[in-house]
């Protein structure tokens, strides 16, 4: 298995080992299968074990092992551990290179770790959470150890590397945020903190003057279970409306078994009821803190106005500390 690592260079990213693409702003629309089509200076493949861990090099042109490193980039780069969902990520680094280069300057660039392993474990936990509609079972709670060193593992491969800071576009791994992030050199950013301090600096008003401001979080079992949304909106002085029981049971989840099921019409008929129940709540907005419901609603959707994705927000303070910093040259 290998690892998936990407250098972005002005006007050109790669994607080594699994796949090469070299696009522009449309980067990742269109990839072809290869194991090495072009390889950029101070790059290299690496085998990845079950475990996370870093093995045979497979291509090292100009390497510089620094502090044990397996290779180490000059500049700026982001640092990027994926998550569940390939497709979530690959919508992330999208964010990444638009935003960036919105001023007609070059895209932040990256180093992307990206291990099917990982995200089969990830999944396997949000799951172990997950009770279906139809079914009185009990959260079997998977042991999170073996995901946990495997995401310290990565971050410190990127440390390591030389990235300028780190990143996981990924909800239900900040919930071992403390943990993978603890001893890192470069800082970590934290997806749910960006956002709530994204929405406190836009200064929003309440629904009704003198109440408090009330933010909405629609996510999966796992994500809230970890509370770490609930925990940095709080900080913030935001109320926060979370999904009961049964808005969970009768839509939430539902949701997701539909989407499973590809049935993209039901799914999203029952998100829309969900986003309703907590607009009714008195909340301002709504974050859409999952990977499978963030494109579920069409882009002229009304509801769509109504909600958040803390994917924008992450993308958006990575690009603003990497230009403070004056590392982005």
């Amino acid at each position: 298995m290998l690892d998936v690592m990407s250098l972005s260079y002005p006007f050109q990213t790669l994607l080594l080992g699994c796949c090469v693409t070299t696009p522009s702003r449309r980067y990742l629309s269109k990839t072809r299968r290869c194991l090495v089509q072009a390889t950029p200076p101070s790059s290299v493949i690496l085998n990845a074990d079950g475990s996370g861990k870093f093995s045979e090099k497979l291509h090292v042109p100009n390497l510089d092992s620094g502090r044990g490193a397996p290779f180490v980039i000059q500049g700026s780069a982001v640092g990027i551990i994926g998550g569940v969902s390939v497709d979530a990520t690959l919508k992330f680094l999208r964010k990444l290179v638009e935003f960036s280069s919105q001023d007609g300057v070059n895209s932040t660039p990256f180093v992307l770790c990206s291990d099917p392993l990982l995200s089969k474990e990830l999944l396997s936990y949000e799951r172990s959470y997950f009770v279906s509609s139809t079914s009185k079972a009990e959260n079997l709670k998977l042991d999170s150890s073996p995901i946990v060193q495997t995401l310290r593992n990565k971050r410190v491969f990127l440390e390591n590397s030389g990235t300028s800071c780190i990143v996981m576009p990924c909800n239900v791994s900040h919930s071992w945020y403390e943990q993978v992030s603890e001893g890192c050199s470069v800082p970590v950013f934290h997806m749910a903190e960006c956002v709530a301090k994204e929405l406190k600096e836009a200064k929003l008003k309440p629904l009704e003057a003198g109440s408090p401001l009330r933010i909405g979080v629609l996510a999966t079992n796992a994500t809230l279970a970890a509370g770490f949304y609930k925990e940095k909106l709080q900080n913030e002085g935001f109320d926060v409306v979370l999904p009961d029981r049964a808005t969970m049971e009768h839509t939430l989840i539902p949701a997701i078994e539909a989407l499973n099921r590809k049935d993209m019409e039901g799914a999203c008929n029952l998100l829309r009821i969900a986003l309703q129940v907590l607009l009714v709540r008195a909340a301002n907005f709504i974050i859409l803190a999952s990977d499978d419901m963030r494109d579920l609603l069409p882009p002229d959707d009304p509801l769509i106005k109504k909600c958040i994705d803390p994917m924008d927000a992450l993308a958006r303070s990575t690009i603003k500390w990497v230009k403070s910093s004056g590392q982005n040259t």
